[in-house]
């Protein structure tokens, strides 16, 4: 199974993507939390043409991704879980939860680095918030975050399959929880016990400074609550609350060129979230 999975990676997280994706999207049309204003032909276009040059950027620049350095860490014995005779069940598990830990780090140093947050908040600057949103990021990001993945698959000596694993984990609950849906409240006070749900990522969106810094976690709303980041509901309620930031509130600034220079726009105004 290690194998097969191993073997077949591309598929694997593409198939994932494309379903989790297509199924967010019909359930956003069925059942959506809030009115969108903005058409979505201008947002999708732009959002989706972002993360297929996004897709293409990564691979010119990281030809062996985080599954391929796994893979060279476990045959050399390189990194912390490599270094213990550990049962596989839990190095992977271990493992998915360091990195799930490390992505919530690196989320919150590109909110406090001024440099980095010129980068982020061209995802934050999106006026709707929904599944696309969850795909908007600056390739210069995404490249970073390739980056500093591999680096902590190195060092904690990630088993390969919990590389892959969490990859597709944390594709789909992006996906998820920047998506416009109706959760039931009792259903969403029950999932976020465990998943980070789309009311609860939504407040991160927030154009206010203090709810825009919180709720870091893209997939298990844990860390948030043990370094308290953690806010439960908008003040403003999710209905009326206002989405992106303040800086940015054209349409213009939805199309892809703009999002593309968007770190080098007002480097001397303080933006929301900065």
């Amino acid at each position: 199974m290690t194998d097969f999975i191993l073997n077949n990676e591309q598929t694997l997280r593409m198939s994932a993507f494309l379903v989790v994706l297509t199924v967010m999207a019909i359930w956003e049309v069925a059942s959506p939390k809030r009115r969108i204003d903005i058409p979505r032909l201008l947002r999708w276009t732009n959002n989706l043409a972002l993360v297929v040059l996004d897709s293409l950027v990564v691979r010119v620049a990281f030809p062996l991704l985080a599954v391929g350095v796994a893979v060279i860490a476990q045959e050399n014995g390189w990194g912390l879980l490599n270094l213990f005779d550990f049962p596989s069940w839990l190095a992977v598990l271990a493992a998915i939860l360091l990195l799930d830990l490390a992505i919530f780090g690196q989320h919150i140093a590109f909110h406090m680095v001024p440099a980095l947050w010129r980068l982020h908040r061209m995802h934050h600057s999106d006026q709707e918030f929904d599944v696309t949103t969850g795909l908007r990021f600056h390739p210069i990001e995404i490249m970073l975050s390739m980056a500093i993945k591999m680096a902590v698959v190195l060092t904690i000596g990630a088993p390969p399959v919990a590389v892959l694993i969490f990859e597709v984990i944390l594709s789909a609950t992006s996906l998820f929880n920047h998506s416009n849906v109706r959760l039931p409240k009792t259903v969403d006070r029950l999932v976020r016990l465990v998943l980070v749900t789309p009311d609860m990522h939504r407040v991160h969106h927030s154009v206010h400074p203090d709810e825009t810094n919180s709720n870091y976690g893209f997939s298990v709303p844990w860390w948030d609550r043990l370094f308290g980041t953690y806010i439960a509901q908008p003040r403003d309620g999710h209905l009326d609350m206002k989405i992106g930031i303040n800086a940015f509130r054209e349409r213009s600034d939805l199309r892809i060129d703009k999002m593309l220079v968007q770190p080098l726009r007002n480097p001397l105004r303080k933006q929301s979230g900065e």
